[in-house]
């Protein structure tokens, strides 16, 4: 017996909340073997899903489907993460091309603003 894919989804911690698991799907950025699903589709055992997420196509194999939400170090006896070595480089590039701070150092000091500014105008 398969999962929806939004409860799927969801459950693998792919998606924060289920309704924006079945927003995904609706918007057609779910898609199983080359097709986009409706939110009621049912998962099997070695089905491959691809999510369009945070600008880059993440995609993943169904090891086991299941229907109840499950802790973090449990997802991988679930799913596999098989997205390709380039996607996440882009996610990689993309970091490189933004001004990125760590999360927790606060705002930019007035210093610092001076050196991302004259780094930005090629000193």
């Amino acid at each position: 017996m398969g999962a929806r894919i939004d409860k799927f989804l969801w459950s693998v911690r792919i998606y924060k909340t289920r309704t924006q698991a079945t927003d995904a799907c609706k918007a057609g950025k779910i898609t199983i073997d080359g097709r986009p699903v409706k939110p009621a589709k049912e998962v099997d055992k070695d089905d491959i899903i691809n999510v369009k997420k945070d600008h880059i196509n993440r995609s993943y194999r169904v090891i086991s489907p299941i229907q109840k939400r499950v802790g973090a170090k449990l997802v991988t006896n679930f799913v596999e993460d098989i997205t390709p070595e380039s996607e996440l480089n882009k996610l990689e590039m993309m970091k490189q091309n933004f001004e990125y701070r760590d999360r927790g150092l606060g705002r930019p000091t007035k210093r610092d603003r001076r050196i991302i500014t004259k780094i930005k105008k090629g000193f």
